[in-house]
């Protein structure tokens, strides 16, 4: 193949850049947007029975907003400190397989790792992983995760601090906002059909189980739900290969 052949070619498969200011617009975007459930987490956590203090050191330090709910939740319906945890840790697993991707899509300098570390959520991992560039993918992470961290943070003190104003916060429902969000995030990234499997069995595992075990327990019992169906997926691709080599 002709050199310029070869030229033309490889600027034809690079990705287009993307305006930074398109980037910073769509980062806030959903920075803004997720930030302000922070609000109602505050609620709930004050709701359950942890302090002004507590509340805001679990968005401070945990910053992840669906094992946060997990584990107010857990607590709120009378469940085990442990099993409420435990509930809560499984769900913020998902983050370290977030970070294997990210570190090789940002490729940021070593002293910024264990800051950046903090931000990897839901939310960073999808505004990054959208870009099309190195560069718009760091913008994106940088900014979705500053404007999320601020304003989570700023709006879970509020509601924590609100809480006593509103009475029965189990009236208002505000429990349901993080997962929600959590949901609405996750349903777009549902592509296959194993995906889509995973998620359809461990809804029916954690409802199915909700009114016989302890609170907190239904969420890991769901967390089976991913390698049932991978094992079952094995077995068929197993299967296919002893029919075709007969």
């Amino acid at each position: 193949m002709p050199a310029d052949s070869r030229a033309g070619s490889a600027a034809r498969s690079a990705p287009e850049p993307k305006p930074d200011s398109a980037v910073v617009r769509d980062a806030l975007g959903v920075g803004i947007a997720v930030g302000l459930s922070g609000f109602a987490f505050g609620v709930t956590s004050a709701g359950a029975g942890l302090s002004v203090l507590q509340t805001c050191a679990l968005s401070l330090l945990v910053f992840t907003g669906a094992s946060q709910f997990a584990l107010v939740g857990a607590l709120a319906a009378g469940g085990n400190p442990l099993a409420a945890a435990a509930g809560a840790f499984f769900l913020g697993v998902r983050n370290a397989f977030y970070g294997l991707r990210l570190s090789q899509l940002l490729r940021l300098p070593g002293p910024v790792r264990p800051l950046a570390a903090q931000w990897v959520i839901d939310e960073t991992t999808a505004v990054a992983l959208a870009q099309p560039t190195r560069r718009s993918a760091r913008i994106g992470f940088t900014v979705t995760g500053l404007t999320l961290y601020a304003l989570w943070n700023l709006t879970t003190f509020a509601g924590a601090l609100g809480a006593e104003a509103l009475g029965d916060t189990n009236a208002w429902g505000l429990d349901a906002a993080g997962p929600a969000v959590f949901l609405a995030l996750l349903a777009p990234m549902l592509r296959t059909t194993t995906e889509r499997t995973v998620a359809g069995l461990a809804v029916v595992l954690g409802l199915g189980f909700l009114p016989v075990l302890p609170a907190g327990v239904p969420v890991l019992v769901a967390a089976l739900a991913a390698p049932a169906v991978l094992w079952l997926e094995g077995r068929k691709i197993t299967g296919r290969r002893k029919g075709s080599d007969r």
